[in-house]
């Protein structure tokens, strides 16, 4: 009997699949009926989330005098984004880079390399996590936030499952010990498809092959953005980025594929003449 078929596992695997429901329906709702500054808020909460818990097991015993502004700006990086697209998000990137070196200098005692950690943090998640706002505003019935954030899940599905069931290969042993080579093609596949099933659209004019390379494209990413998560968290030496989801750790864990995938995504579809 498989772990996840014991009684103890199947509690496990309920109370993460309704965590992951309820994620699904917050930003699915979002992307279809939150119009431009619902789906702003999401992300700005999401983020805000995420670098408090990065900044939590990156420097557990030494809080940084500087990680309130890392925070409040990877949520005003997406509320900018919101307002004044990829401007308001350039502006909000100097503006914190500008704080953190008036209050490098202004602080004795500070050393850069924790300063350097803290801005890191908010760059990592809030501006690239930010481009997902931006995909939201490429199209207004919203197909490529919903084909950018399904064809992550397909990722993280196919993936856990092909890779859980036949996955003999490791992909890399030290920082992801559960992931294959056989999940990472799966999930491949599946999040690929999800992207050229768009040319059955009427309204995406992007040709097929444009599709093949942004699913190829966002599914590398995807992985990338999840193995990323996992060595900073192997440095640190925790398990998960937090407890906030039951079943999924942190708020960082969940969405660690998504950070990653979203600026991908969107200059992609740039590439590909969306505009």
């Amino acid at each position: 009997m498989r772990k996840d078929q014991e009684p103890g596992g199947l509690i496990t695997f309920a109370i993460r699949t309704g965590t992951a429901a309820i994620i699904g329906v917050l930003v699915l709702a979002a992307v279809l009926f939150g119009g431009r500054w619902g789906l702003a808020v999401l992300i700005a909460l999401i983020s805000m989330l995420a670098v408090s818990e990065l900044y939590s097991f990156t420097r557990r015993d030494h809080p940084h005098p500087t990680e309130a502004i890392g925070v409040l700006s990877a949520g005003a990086m997406a509320l900018a984004t919101a307002q004044w697209g990829h401007p308001g998000l350039l502006g909000v990137l100097a503006a914190m880079t500008v704080l953190f070196l008036i209050r490098h200098v202004a602080l004795g005692g500070i050393r850069t390399a924790d300063t350097a950690v803290t801005m890191f943090g908010a760059t990592y998640v809030g501006f690239l996590l930010s481009h997902f706002v931006m995909i939201r505003q490429l199209d207004a019935s919203g197909v490529f936030a919903l084909a950018t954030i399904i064809s992550v899940w397909a990722n993280d599905v196919f993936a856990y499952l092909v890779g859980s069931t036949v996955g003999m290969h490791k992909m890399a042993p030290r920082i992801s010990p559960k992931k294959s080579w056989e999940g990472f093609a799966a999930g491949t596949v599946f999040t690929t498809a999800v992207w050229v099933s768009l040319m059955l659209i009427p309204d995406v004019s992007i040709p097929a092959l444009w599709l093949f390379v942004i699913g190829l494209g966002v599914s590398l990413a995807a992985v990338l953005g999840d193995l990323a998560e996992s060595r900073l968290k192997r440095e640190a030496g925790v398990k998960d980025s937090g407890t906030l989801l039951p079943g999924h750790g942190g708020v960082l864990d969940r969405f660690d594929s998504l950070i990653l995938v979203s600026p991908v995504a969107y200059y992609l579809l740039l590439l590909a003449g969306v505009s």
